[in-house]
């Protein structure tokens, strides 16, 4: 038997406990023993964790790695952080059915992923074409975390009505192929999918060149439909997770109506995307806050908002940034694939005026804040002047319009532009109380998507420093054992994942956490190149000494920053199945924790 002996630890169990000192046997990828002193065999390795925490593995519930995971399937960057379970399959995407070139063009753009590598990766390795042969294929990769699913909704109805009539305003699915789509939905609740993803959301587009711009299939869809498909998940008890309309935010009462109960039906299971406290609306997270109570406490709801735990902050090559997309003339640009086309669209006066007027709209609504004064240059290898200057700085220089001297520098250089800005989650007391609300989940990485835009990968250790940093300060808001459990059981029983527990019986999925190393270097950002995508560089935040070791089903798949060599080779997690218990017997009584 193999057996792993992590010693003197401060164990927290994943169920909002204070952490207690104590050892942690591991035997053949379970938790066999905790408790004071425990022995272990000669040939057991052992760990060290004397002045540091373990914990269960921390849960990824929103990530679009279903490209990422059929090129590297050990998702290495979220699982260095401490991620042992990664949810696939948001935002109304998936590559669970349909033809190559339509996953691709419905995946690509709207999650910033190159086309020309994703397309031929799928053209390659698809055998798949059902819930069950997907979950059966990913089953066959040498996975690093586990994986969980959601079926995309945009995928679900393209393969139903045909990509022209998925996309086709106004076009309602005939009663076939409504009964297609509650057919496969159905055979992916009985595998286990953790639910079904949608979308309200204008702004997603989709890639390539015969539907290139149109939104997704699931923007296509009526309330209707959105109702008939969630009957099965309120049945059943799983999720149904909603991307609202971003922009207006009006769409969201009809989400927490749509959760409710009323104490007569059974609540649907919801979560929204997401409570972030932006700069372009100050009150609007506070709104979601207060409504998510009234309807959970009152209504028979049950809802959650998803929350990051951190500044939500952008970069952007020139003007590829989905933000963009939000208003009619930074779409037009972002159609152009051509790089010159695009720069005489953004040279010409008529389009500028548009983009200027739409830009300003002082009453439209909006999800970013469109100030270029909160937009700055970080590189600019054409230029270094320009480099450290906010947008408003440069055209103050030159006495120009700001927007003429942005367009001007994206026509100059291009993706070679490179600018930051803040968009929202920068008031700490305000993303304190977002983190603390009993409404939300600890989520929304985005991880394997927007690789050149954000980096949100550590984002369970930037919860904790949180934690930690209010704590030294003399105003803890929140407990470390309770910061334990919105990252790891709390979002397990809500998505009915046998995970983010860490006892006797329990699969072995573990993060050894220093917390002296809890510090501003979780905030440092870094380039590194993704040799699958072509070598693209991908933003990622890192600080390996936060996190000794993690292990996922008993072996160790990181150690102070160091992959394990059969990681990517060997599986080292697994497929999880909503409603479905994985825990293997004990090969022996073992004492539980005192």
């Amino acid at each position: 038997m193999s057996e792993l002996l992590i010693r003197g630890g401060t164990v927290f169990d994943g169920l909002g406990g204070e952490g207690v000192r104590a050892d942690v046997l591991v035997r053949d990828g379970v938790v066999a023993a905790l408790g004071p002193e425990l022995e272990a065999s000669p040939a057991a390795e052992v760990i060290d964790a004397s002045g540091q925490w373990v914990t269960p593995g921390f849960l990824d519930l929103h990530t679009h790695y279903d490209a990422e995971v059929e090129v590297s399937p050990q998702l290495a960057e979220s699982l260095r952080h401490g991620v042992t379970t990664a949810v696939m399959g948001s935002c109304s995407l998936s590559m669970v059915m349909g033809e190559p070139e339509g996953l691709a063009d419905q995946f690509c753009r709207v999650e910033a992923i190159p086309r020309e590598v994703v397309l031929p990766m799928i053209r390659e390795r698809k055998d798949w074409d059902s819930p069950r042969e997907y979950l059966a294929h990913l089953e066959q990769q040498a996975l690093g975390p586990n994986v969980a699913c959601l079926l995309g909704h945009s995928t679900l109805r393209s393969k139903a009505m045909g990509m022209e009539r998925s996309l086709s305003k106004g076009v309602r699915p005939t009663k076939d192929e409504m009964a297609r789509m509650q057919a496969w939905l159905g055979e992916a609740l009985d595998e286990g999918y953790v639910g079904l993803s949608i979308s309200t959301l204008p702004w997603d587009k989709m890639d390539g060149e015969e539907f290139r711009s149109r939104p997704m299939p699931s923007v296509f869809a009526s309330w209707r439909e959105y109702w008939a498909l969630s009957r099965q998940l309120r049945e059943r008890g799983r999720v149904l997770q909603a991307v609202p309309n971003i922009s207006t935010k009006l769409n969201v009462i009809l989400f927490y109506l749509l959760s409710m109960g009323a104490f007569v039906f059974k609540p649907l299971k919801l979560t929204l995307i997401s409570m972030m406290d932006v700069r372009s609306d100050r009150f609007a997270f506070r709104i979601a806050g207060w409504l998510g109570r009234l309807f959970n406490r009152f209504l028979g709801a049950d809802f959650r908002m998803q929350a990051l735990p951190e500044v939500f902050d952008l970069w952007a090559d020139g003007i590829d940034l989905i933000v963009f997309e939000e208003f009619g003339a930074g779409a037009a640009a972002l159609h152009l694939s051509d790089p010159a086309a695009r720069d005489r669209l953004l040279a010409d006066p008529a389009y500028r005026k548009r983009f200027k007027r739409q830009w300003r709209r002082r009453w439209m609504p909006r999800a970013y804040h469109r100030d270029f004064a909160l937009a700055e240059v970080i590189a600019c290898p054409g230029d270094a002047a320009l480099v450290g200057k906010t947008f408003q700085q440069l055209a103050d220089e030159r006495g120009q319009d700001v927007i003429d001297t942005y367009l001007d520098l994206v026509i100059e250089h291009g993706k070679a532009l490179r600018w930051y800005t803040v968009m929202g989650n920068d008031r700490p007391e305000w993303l304190e109380w977002i983190v603390s609300h009993p409404d939300i989940l600890i989520g929304f990485s985005d991880a394997g998507a927007h690789l050149r835009n954000m980096a949100h990968y550590n984002f369970p250790l930037r919860l904790l420093k949180l934690v930690r940093d209010a704590e030294r300060a003399g105003r803890p808001f929140m407990s470390v054992g309770r910061a334990v459990e919105r990252l790891t059981s709390e979002i397990a029983r809500w998505c009915d994942l046998d995970a983010g527990v860490l006892e006797v019986g329990a699969r072995a999925d573990l993060v050894v956490i220093d917390p002296a190393a809890l510090d501003e270097r979780l905030d440092e950002v870094h380039e590194e190149p993704v040799p699958e995508f072509g070598g693209l560089r991908r933003l990622v935040r890192r600080n390996d000494e936060a996190v000794p070791a993690v292990v996922v089903g008993g072996r160790i798949a990181f150690r102070a920053g160091q992959a394990a060599t059969e990681l990517g080779e060997q599986a080292f997690g697994r497929v999880l199945r909503a409603g479905v218990a994985s825990r293997a017997p004990l090969s022996r009584p073992s004492p539980t924790l005192v």
